[in-house]
């Protein structure tokens, strides 16, 4: 028998296919393996373990957390009358399965999707090769290979692989429908969506399907969401500590992304870091830009972090050992007074029209660089509701009401208009039976507010 050559060179092969076993079974074992690797199962490492005990935050309970999701999911499928959820924001999967795959590549690049059906099982349709990455999880039924139409796989094809791509979803649908044929989709292009009604499947608003979902948090996702937020608080602690005059803007976030990925956290949605002058208005992206003894540096996070939650927070420092001017503690003393005044009106019950009406604005000459919101919803990213300043309500803005078990962040930026620079606050607080807890912890820089 001819021995196999691997490239150029002679290598030994490393099993007999024969004596391993068929290739289906050779398949198997190497998925179990791959899935007792997988990043979920191996958790987030001593660093963030030792953290989160000395923050007294015990560990959830994340089988009892992912069917609680998936209950959550269906229910709310069946009160809309839907005989499932076809999901393809990463998010919206990760709250289904708790599954990630490549998660900001996938959200540009529809890869992977997720079937939940109303009355039935949850289908993963992943990237190839990539069974293992959902076998954690417990609540994922079947993975099957995903059908891609966008056009880097399909090209002028693309007609072609959107009718494979809907007959099998249509085929999904007649099995687990019971005869209802109107599904859920959060993101479709249109031919997805006219082949779908071309087999006779209707399609709705998924957005507000896993919106709604995800609005009301259970206990083990709070205390996976306070675990986030202590390994950010850590992150922004080195960031603090690496702050000195001469550091770019741009050094400076790499700290934080640093110290997220090092406790097992994912991505960081933006790059709102600023000083001195870019710090007003707001909304400057980090930059080159060498930071000064005396400036205002401001920062939104906008991380997510371990067990795939967002810890939404903003901090103002001043750089350098030098004392802060007037005009500095006065624009801090505004945002950290609006912060607390706002966040003594969140409470259950309270409607989001009286929440924005009650609330502190900033004063006339910093008003209309004002923050957009007031107070946003807030989980494995921003999440519904938004709640703008009480000037900025429209008809169109949705009106509702606190509830026990919502988290929402609130905002505050204070610049005066033609100003040099500006303060960000936003702390991250819950909803609870009888009023509100502040889970954001990390202080406010007491020079400041001096």
């Amino acid at each position: 028998m001819e021995t196999q050559r691997f490239g150029r060179h002679r290598k030994i092969m490393p099993f007999e296919p024969e004596a391993a076993g068929s290739v289906e079974a050779l398949r198997e074992a190497s998925r179990q393996k791959a899935a007792s690797l997988n990043q979920h199962v191996l958790g987030y490492g001593a660093q963030a373990e030792a953290e989160w005990q000395a923050a007294g935050i015990a560990a959830p309970d994340l089988a009892t957390m992912r069917k609680y999701r998936l209950d959550r999911i269906r229910a709310e499928l069946k009160r809309r009358g839907y005989a499932g959820a076809l999901l393809y924001d990463p998010v919206n999967i990760r709250y289904a399965t708790d599954s990630t795959n490549m998660q900001l590549w996938v959200a540009h690049n529809p890869t992977r999707h997720c079937f939940v059906a109303a009355e039935g099982p949850v289908v993963l349709f992943d990237y190839f090769s990539c069974e293992h990455l959902s076998d954690h999880s417990g609540v994922v039924d079947e993975v099957r290979p995903s059908v891609s139409w966008m056009y880097l796989y399909s090209g002028e094809l693309t007609p072609l692989k959107v009718r494979r791509w809907a007959a099998g979803i249509a085929d999904l649908v007649a099995q687990h429908g019971g005869g209802n044929r109107r599904i859920a989709v959060d993101h479709i292009n249109p031919e997805g969506a006219e082949e779908l009604a071309r087999l006779g499947v209707s399609i709705g608003n998924g957005e507000a399907v896993m919106e709604r979902a995800r609005l009301i948090k259970s206990r083990d996702e709070i205390l996976a969401m306070r675990r986030s937020i202590v390994a950010c608080e850590a992150a922004m602690g080195e960031m603090e500590r690496a702050l000195e005059p001469g550091i770019s803007e741009n050094e400076l976030w790499a700290e934080l992304h640093r110290g997220n990925i090092a406790r097992g956290g994912e991505w960081i949605e933006t790059r709102l870091l600023s000083s001195g002058p870019r710090t007003n208005p707001w909304f400057q992206e980090c930059s080159s830009r060498v930071i000064e003894a005396g400036d205002l540096v401001a920062f939104d996070t906008d991380l997510i972090g371990p067990y795939g939650f967002c810890a939404d927070l903003s901090r103002t420092w001043l750089c350098g050992d030098g004392k802060p001017s007037n005009e500095q503690r006065d624009l801090f003393r505004i945002a950290a007074d609006q912060i607390a005044h706002n966040t003594e009106l969140m409470r259950p019950g309270i409607s989001f029209r009286e929440l924005v009406e009650r609330a502190a604005v900033p004063p006339g000459d910093c008003f209309p660089t004002r923050y957009g919101v007031l107070y946003h919803g807030v989980g494995l990213a921003d999440e519904y509701p938004t709640l703008p300043h009480a000037s900025d309500w429209t008809e169109d803005t949705p009106d509702g009401v606190l509830e026990a078990g919502m988290v929402l962040c609130v905002e505050s930026y204070i610049g005066r208009l033609g100003g040099r620079e500006g303060v960000k606050i936003e702390e991250q607080i819950l909803i609870t039976e009888t009023g509100n807890q502040q889970l954001s912890s990390y202080p406010l820089d007491e020079r400041l507010l001096g």
